[in-house]
């Protein structure tokens, strides 16, 4: 087991657990949020889905659940609907599977909470698949949570912000030619 001896932030922890699946040969990593949400049990689900180019989301049924994290992720949602034209239900959930070959380069990611969406934007931007499972959510009472609902939904925002422009100038472009290539090699 491997860990941070001071608390580093989730996309520190992140980025310190796929390199060490990279090192072990591992192809692919789940993740699921360390607060109690997620039951592991539907680890088989992800699984079941999984693909060399696939990126499987686990996607939490949050309605009536937490009015605060229902928000957090319909705006989620719509951002990244907006960068990448793909529509999924639930960007904010940290119960994924990842194909570790297939990753976008774990040098953009920043030390925080936001790393996931950036995760998912630029391997949507890669051309990853991006497959949404439904899993189970549960929020127990007792939970603990780092989430700074002040300083990271402004942390978020200026990510929405910077990924706007770099949607602009890279991930448009980017998924624009990969469809004209893909359109040119069925001819």
């Amino acid at each position: 087991m491997i860990s941070h001896k001071e608390n580093q932030g989730k996309g520190k922890a992140l980025k310190t657990g796929f390199q060490e699946a990279q090192r072990l040969g591992y192809q692919y990593v789940v993740t699921l949020d360390a607060d109690g949400q997620h039951h592991p049990e539907d680890v088989p689900l992800l699984v079941a889905e999984k693909g060399e180019k696939t990126l499987v989301v686990g996607s939490r049924s949050i309605r009536g659940k937490d009015g605060g994290s229902s928000f957090a992720n319909k705006f989620s949602n719509f951002w990244f609907t907006l960068y990448t034209w793909i529509k999924l239900p639930d960007t904010q959930t940290g119960y994924r599977l990842y194909p570790l070959r297939e990753l976008p380069s774990l040098r953009l990611l920043s030390a925080r909470y936001e790393a996931e969406l950036t995760l998912l934007v630029f391997s949507a931007w890669k051309g990853l698949k991006l497959v949404p499972v439904p899993v189970q959510v549960e929020y127990p009472e007792d939970r603990v949570t780092h989430f700074r609902p002040g300083k990271d939904f402004t942390r978020i925002s200026i990510l929405n912000t910077l990924l706007l422009f770099i949607a602009l100038l890279y991930g448009y472009p980017r998924t624009l030619f990969r469809k004209i290539g893909h359109s040119f090699r069925k001819i």
